[in-house]
């Protein structure tokens, strides 16, 4: 039971990881809250794990579509065949 409840830091940093993409199961929270309680280590990397979610939520990254990427490549692909002649 002791083992059950009580986790490494290492387990709780991987629990914390999860349980920011939903993927953490109703028992892993309960382990990561216990060793939240006591913990500085842990109670500081879930601090840094839900900055470094709110900043990436926060930042509206847009990317290339899989067409313009596609384009880009075979734009540089021309250009490097062009500087290589």
């Amino acid at each position: 039971m002791r083992k059950l409840l009580f986790i490494s830091c290492e387990e709780a940093f991987h629990i914390c990881d999860k349980a920011q993409y939903g993927e953490a199961t109703f028992i892993e929270k309960i382990q990561l809250n216990l060793r939240y309680l006591w913990c500085r280590f842990t109670q500081a990397h879930v601090r840094r794990n839900k900055k470094l979610t709110n900043v990436i939520n926060s930042a509206h990254v847009q990317s290339l579509n899989q067409d313009e990427r596609q384009q880009l490549l075979e734009k540089f692909n021309q250009q490097l065949k062009n500087n290589m002649q």
